[in-house]
């Protein structure tokens, strides 16, 4: 009979696992959260965070406004160093491609007007030229 608290099967791990080990989360709880939210899928299916995952799956990780697609490479259910992290998965070329246009497309977007706060009397006074057309 095996023993629950032996050392896990290196084959599969549940995915809620293999994305903190992964570092695409900070804890085991956010992961859970976005995959129960639906940004996270295997495969292109949505999943719960109790499914397995092995090696050679696709996954879809909505991060933001960015969607990273990563080939699973390696099992680990240990949370290691960011190098160490990036040997379980591999990033694929199409993901990488749409995300990097993304973030030019976004790095291209003029930038909202910086407020700050309530206007001042000045800025109250302006505004209110501005309404009145006393401009």
């Amino acid at each position: 009979m095996k023993n629950s608290s032996s050392a896990p099967d290196n084959s599969k791990l549940r995915i809620d696992k293999w994305l903190w080990a992964a570092r695409f989360f900070k804890t085991r709880a956010l992961a859970v959260d976005a995959i129960e939210c639906g940004k996270v899928l295997l495969n292109e299916v949505r999943v719960k965070p109790a499914k397995t995952t092995d090696a050679g799956d696709i996954l879809a990780i909505r991060l933001g406004p960015y969607v990273f697609e990563v080939e699973v490479l390696a099992i680990s259910d240990k949370r290691g160093p960011a190098p160490q992290a990036q040997k379980l998965y591999r990033e694929t070329e199409t993901g990488r491609l749409k995300r990097e246009a993304l973030a030019a497309e976004i790095k291209a977007q003029p930038k909202p007007s910086e407020l700050k706060g309530r206007p001042t009397k000045r800025d109250r006074r302006e505004i209110e030229r501005f309404k009145i057309g006393a401009w």
